[in-house]
């Protein structure tokens, strides 16, 4: 295949570059394509993990590493991947990435045994990470002007609906066909993926001289110190934190590679990960704030469900009817969210956005055991339009400051803070769970004692209703320490809905340190030539 013409002209410092749009457009539409496989794929197994354990023979401890075998080494490519965009070129580099994924889908959805999906989850993960940051590089690189609004406001969807209707989408399809087309439904969009980008993608060139004098050094540090760290938080809420062994002693080298990692970065002439962005103040906030929309936006679509499966014993269905209200708030949210975005100050935008979020989450936490749909979609409703506008306007604050050749390395920073901002945001949600509810049942246990007057009458009446079991008495009590514990659930679910909140509110008030970033004019679409 003959290779086609780049799609930006010569004039690509300018902010109305020369733009072929048919081919712009197209080839972008193929990598959006392959970025919401690469971000669905994270959340697509979380219903139906009861399925590929029986399909595959794994024991309950095993299937928990369907998930976190994709995302551990997803971070090290995320960021590796802005290095390997300047070297090879993007297209080269998604190409690559979107077959990888391809293949290692196929493979997954093959496996007979636990120990194979493993591995191939991991290469899944690994190659596919490449295909995030991409996305986002192309977007402030290759779109002119106002246009670059409209880039990310379609990346911001993507962003937010993937892991929203991932686990309902896995789950459907799970009941209608097996879990083997969790991995193979990837085939067709991945196959229209590659023709696109193939054909429409060559949105630049690399540069062969950055091969040499590769940083092994940093590889391996970074490496190190992002797979240690992901461990640590996908698994230390289940393994009691640092009271496992294996948790404990990645944290140690986590904590040894990451400032050696740093400390290389700085040091080396050509290091894999570019550090110069921080200098840009408004990349720095921009960049903590991302960290906090991950939590948000991970942390909000793994309490909702939980509750709902938890305490109200929903079906994946019925959770996924459920969750529909936050990604249709989303998407409704999203063109509204863009034009607003052309003009009104990103910094009012981005505190608005968080404002709603901290607003839903602090409704949600007086969350009672009775909420079920309609209680929830105000809440979700709140709370997926702040997510949409804080995202769009995050996004273009963070990246629209920076020079052109930092963009790619940029790229991969802010979307491994999302990532790990999701991390350490389940990781404290499931520890904050966990230990609230022991606080709340001690709590309502010393509060309602059985020689009380109002307890005696309900244990009675517990007796009468189960006076045909073998030990009546023993059963009131049982089913009285599970209402208690159903309630001690619910009130830490409120707790991690407040917490969630707080952290919103913080992020409202960082908005408030960035510099102005007004939006370049650029021609209208029609105009551009």
């Amino acid at each position: 295949m003959t290779a086609a013409a780049p799609v930006v002209g010569a004039s690509t410092d300018t902010d109305t570059p020369r733009v072929n749009w048919t081919m712009l457009l197209l080839g972008f539409t193929g990598m959006v394509i392959g970025q919401f496989m690469a971000i669905l794929d994270i959340q697509i197994v979380a219903s139906s993990l009861p399925q590929i354990q029986s399909g595959v023979g794994a024991s309950a401890d095993e299937i928990s590493w369907i998930q976190t075998a994709y995302l551990i080494p997803e971070v090290v490519m995320i960021p590796l991947s802005g290095y390997l965009s300047r070297l090879w070129g993007t297209q080269r580099v998604f190409l690559v990435s979107c077959t990888g994924f391809l293949l290692m889908s196929v493979a997954t959805g093959l496996s007979t045994s636990i120990e194979a999906m493993i591995v191939c989850r991991a290469l899944q993960g690994f190659v596919g990470g490449a295909m995030i940051p991409a996305v986002f590089a192309i977007a402030f690189t290759a779109f002119p002007g106002r246009h670059r609004v409209t880039a990310t406001v379609v990346i911001s969807l993507i962003v937010t609906l993937a892991p929203t209707i991932g686990p309902t989408l896995g789950g459907h399809l799970t009941e209608a066909l097996s879990w083997h087309w969790l991995f193979f439904i990837n085939v067709v969009p991945g196959a229209l993926s590659l023709f696109l980008v193939a054909r429409y993608g060559n949105f630049d060139k690399g540069d062969p001289s950055l091969a040499k004098g590769f940083d092994w050094w940093g590889l391996v540090l970074m490496a190190t110190f992002l797979m240690s760290l992901q461990f640590v938080l996908e698994e230390g809420a289940k393994n009691d934190w640092f009271a496992d062994d294996m948790i404990l002693l990645l944290a140690v080298a986590a904590a040894i590679c990451g400032p050696a990692f740093l400390w290389r970065s700085l040091a080396y002439r050509n290091p894999i990960v570019e550090l110069r962005a921080f200098a840009n103040r408004n990349f720095l906030i921009g960049t903590l704030l991302t960290f906090i929309v991950g939590a948000m936006l991970f942390g909000g679509s793994f309490l909702m469900p939980l509750f709902l499966s938890r305490v109200r014993d929903y079906s994946a269905s019925e959770v996924g009817t459920t969750m529909v209200v936050s990604g249709l708030a989303m998407f409704l949210t999203a063109p509204f969210a863009g034009r607003l975005a052309r003009i009104v100050d990103m910094r009012i935008l981005m505190c608005g956005g968080f404002v709603m979020c901290a607003w839903g989450m602090w409704d949600a936490h007086a969350v009672t055991s009775e909420w079920g749909f309609w209680e929830f979609a105000g809440v979700q409703a709140i709370r997926g339009c702040g997510v949409m506008i804080a995202m769009i306007a995050t996004n273009q604050i963070t990246m629209s400051t920076l020079p052109p050749h930092m963009v790619k390395n940029a790229s991969g920073l802010v979307n491994l803070s999302r990532n790990v901002g999701g991390a350490f945001g389940l990781a404290i949600l499931n520890t904050s769970l966990t230990q609230n509810t022991a606080l709340h049942m001690g709590e309502l246990t010393q509060g309602i004692q059985q020689t009380h007057l109002g307890m005696q009458a309900m244990l009675a009446g517990m007796q009468e209703r189960f006076a045909g079991s073998i030990d009546p008495a023993g059963a009131a009590m049982k089913a009285v320490y599970g209402m208690l514990q159903r309630q001690a659930t619910t009130l830490a679910f409120g707790d991690a809905f407040a917490l969630l909140a707080v952290a919103c509110a913080i992020a409202a008030i960082m908005t408030l340190f960035a510099r102005p970033s007004p939006v370049p004019a650029g021609p209208p679409l029609g105009d551009a030539h």
